[in-house]
């Protein structure tokens, strides 16, 4: 099925919604694949709404939601901001920090929708290459990465709760 969604830059008051999407998502993906109390432990570090207000106060960071077009609930979000990863960062970089969505949105192309509009900013942003990191054995994120024409560019060790864990990186010219 294809809706409508609806796609916004996030601001402040919208922290707590996308903390909850954030969340919910990072729980959905990583449900069996890591330990319970690791994806705990990281949404609170991590996903709060206090760091999505931070994000949406940033002048550099640009944080999009996504909205179903029946009640307008979060189904998913992107995150564009300073670069923080192991490789050799270049003036332009920017990173796609984040990037999910809900089940209800898989394969609706929301996917999609969201990379274009996270490449669009970027690239207004004046960036020259996205960069984005994702878990090694995470099949469907890579396939997807891929396909948006994203590339190897590096490795790094990632934490998440207690564990650590082997994520590659990514990176896409504009």
């Amino acid at each position: 099925m294809t809706y409508d969604w609806r796609l916004r830059r996030a601001a402040s008051a919208d922290a707590s919604a996308v903390a909850m999407v954030a969340a919910a998502s990072f729980l959905e993906t990583f449900a069996g694949i890591l330990p319970g109390s690791d994806i705990v432990a990281h949404c609170a570090r991590n996903s709060s709404p206090e760091k999505f207000a931070g994000w949406a106060g940033d002048p550099a960071t640009v944080v999009t939601i996504a909205e179903h077009p029946v009640g307008e609930a979060p189904v998913g979000y992107s995150v564009l901001t300073s670069p923080d990863l192991p490789i050799d960062v270049l003036p332009g970089d920017i990173e796609l920090r984040r990037i999910y969505t809900l089940s209800v949105a898989r394969g609706t192309g929301l996917g999609h929708r969201l990379m274009a509009l996270a490449l669009a900013d970027a690239a207004a942003l004046g960036a020259k290459r996205v960069l984005l990191g994702v878990l090694g054995t995470n099949v469907r994120a890579r396939t997807f990465y891929e396909r948006e024409g994203f590339v190897l560019a590096g490795t790094r060790r990632f934490n998440v709760g207690a564990g650590w864990y082997d994520d590659v990186i990514y990176a896409r010219d504009l």
